[in-house]
């Protein structure tokens, strides 16, 4: 057989040295290969005529100083008095277990000063009696299962840790009330973020507006302290339980009770 010495190339390899009729160039190295060295993998090519992409420098956004936590924001959430970064389930003080928290003995300050304000109002005394016991759990229980039946809340809520409350919104907003779900586990701060949201309400809380958002009570009228765990508030102490009606406001810093209760009506 006739031989073509002039017709076609060797592989580059020297251990192959192949000739082959139709070989490959390769676009990196610019080396000749046969097909079995084509790719780049098959002859270790240096990719020296590639510029190899450099890597992006800036910021990746801000991760969260809660250990085990991969969250990232793009923005710094500081907390303002450890002053560490956190993501935003992590943002109050009781979710990232602040060293500075100034953890209140128990809401009863505030709430026998809410009660001091209650005795003086003879027409309060009287409004709240409870039924008899059977027909009050009865009713409850019915309240309780038809609230479940409409509450909306966030997903990933374990079954087990959900509560249920009726939400009644500010009085300016034109949605009266939302029936909604959290977990039992969040701060009432968490449960305010949650509700803001969920109705496109303006929250102000990590602002230096003059008003926040604030969780009330609708049966008393007192302030749900933010830092304060749901279940933590839930008890005959605090007249709050599964199922309860609770009002959203703007409201002052010093505001401890919501008055004027009548104008909180369920839709």
């Amino acid at each position: 057989m006739a031989e073509f010495p002039t017709i076609g190339k060797h592989c580059s390899i020297k251990s192959c040295q192949r000739l082959d009729f139709l070989p490959f160039e390769c676009d990196g190295c610019l080396n000749i290969y046969c097909a079995d060295h084509k790719t780049k993998d098959s002859h270790d090519c240096t990719l020296v005529n590639i510029d190899k992409p450099s890597e992006y420098s800036g910021t990746k956004g801000y991760g969260c100083s809660v250990d085990d936590c991969n969250g990232r924001e793009l923005m710094p959430v500081i907390c303002d008095k450890c002053h560490g970064n956190f993501c935003l389930s992590h943002r109050h003080q009781v979710d990232h277990q602040c060293k500075e928290l100034v953890v209140r003995e128990t809401p009863n300050k505030a709430a026998e000063h809410v009660k001091k304000i209650l005795a003086s109002k003879s027409h309060s005394t009287t409004k709240n009696k409870l039924r008899s016991s059977k027909s009050n759990k009865t009713a409850e229980k019915v309240a309780l299962m038809k609230l479940k039946m409409k509450a909306v809340g966030e997903t990933g809520v374990p079954e087990d840790d959900k509560v249920f409350f009726l939400v009644l919104l500010p009085a300016e907003h034109k949605i009266q009330s939302i029936p909604m779900y959290f977990s039992k586990t969040w701060t009432v701060g968490r449960a305010i973020d949650s509700i803001a949201s969920r109705s496109k309400l303006h929250n102000p809380n990590n602002t230096g507006a003059d008003k926040k958002l604030r969780l009330f009570s609708h049966n008393d009228g007192c302030l749900l302290p933010t830092e304060q765990t749901l279940v933590s508030q839930i008890g005959e102490e605090n007249g709050l339980r599964n199922g309860s009606d609770v009002v959203l406001e703007y409201v002052g810093s010093d505001c401890l009770l919501l008055e004027n209760m009548e104008k909180y009506k369920v839709s």
